[in-house]
């Protein structure tokens, strides 16, 4: 197995299995194409200028696996009080007949590596009820955060006017 760093050139395979690994997790695709379609527009210059950035694993020259990084600015915190970043692991995700062989455990040992590379001591996640045993596994602990969906129009207009 082969492992290489993403480039711009992945825009199409991260976008890929950043929806397959939503649609493994149960959505539907009346969400995840206009999501991808949004997210390909997003991941697009940060591809680009190397903000989005992680490793793809090739078997033979083929892509199997790929795991998605990046720093987020975040105010100091109990967890990392001296650094005003977080790493944040995303877009994690296993071709299904290259699952069970310890692939994403070995992405995710690369992406701490690249973090702490990059002077980062604390990272987050997402995790899908599929991925958590293997998250845990690795030491990684839930959170006291907490999310909620605001009805947002998909276009991304909100209904109120800002002098």
């Amino acid at each position: 197995m082969d492992i290489r760093t993403l480039g711009a050139h992945d825009l199409e395979l991260v976008c890929r299995h950043r929806e397959e690994m939503f649609r493994d997790a149960g959505r539907s695709d009346d969400v995840l194409s206009p999501m991808t379609t949004h997210f390909r527009e997003w991941v697009r210059p940060r591809l680009q200028d190397g903000s989005y950035f992680g490793f793809v694993m090739l078997d033979d020259g083929a892509p199997v696996a790929g795991i998605g990084l990046m720093l987020i600015e975040w105010p100091p915190h109990p967890e990392h009080p001296a650094s005003d970043k977080r790493g944040y692991v995303l877009n994690v995700f296993v071709e299904p007949a290259y699952r069970k062989r310890g692939l994403a455990r070995e992405l995710m040992k690369l992406a701490d590596d690249e973090f702490v590379r990059r002077g980062v001591g604390y990272a987050v996640l997402h995790a899908t009820q599929k991925g958590r045993p293997l998250y845990q596994g690795l030491g990684w602990n839930g959170t006291t955060e907490m999310a909620k969906a605001l009805a947002v129009p998909l276009n991304g207009e909100g209904g109120r006017d800002v002098p």
